[in-house]
């Protein structure tokens, strides 16, 4: 990453999955449509992920837990009031949410 405006991790939970090709191509749409919107800010698009399991000292539940992961994006805004503001007109609001996080670099 680049040591400009900070990095935000754009972490979807929910949604709902297109049953038909029909709403997988408005689905499409719309992504395509806010993507083109935010375009400048995108530093990795992401992708949707698969079923996951969450891991914790008290075992491992199946299918993410009570609010699994469906996908991410990253991008690099101004500030965190920014990356809010551009979470907002998501897609997945409504059938799912946003979770918005600051990406902090640590050299290694």
């Amino acid at each position: 990453m680049d040591a400009g405006m900070p990095h935000f991790l754009f972490a979807y939970h929910g949604g709902k999955t297109p049953e038909t090709p029909e709403e997988t191509e408005v689905e499409i749409d719309r992504w395509q449509t806010w993507f083109d919107e935010i375009g400048p800010t995108i530093v990795d698009p992401g992708n949707p992920v698969g079923m996951s399991k969450t891991v914790s000292a008290d075992g491992v539940a199946e299918h993410g837990g009570s609010n699994p992961l469906s996908g991410y994006t990253i991008i690099h805004t101004e500030s965190m009031e920014q990356a809010v503001a551009l979470a907002k007109a998501c897609p997945i609001i409504g059938e799912g949410t946003v979770e918005v996080a600051e990406i902090h670099e640590v050299s290694m």
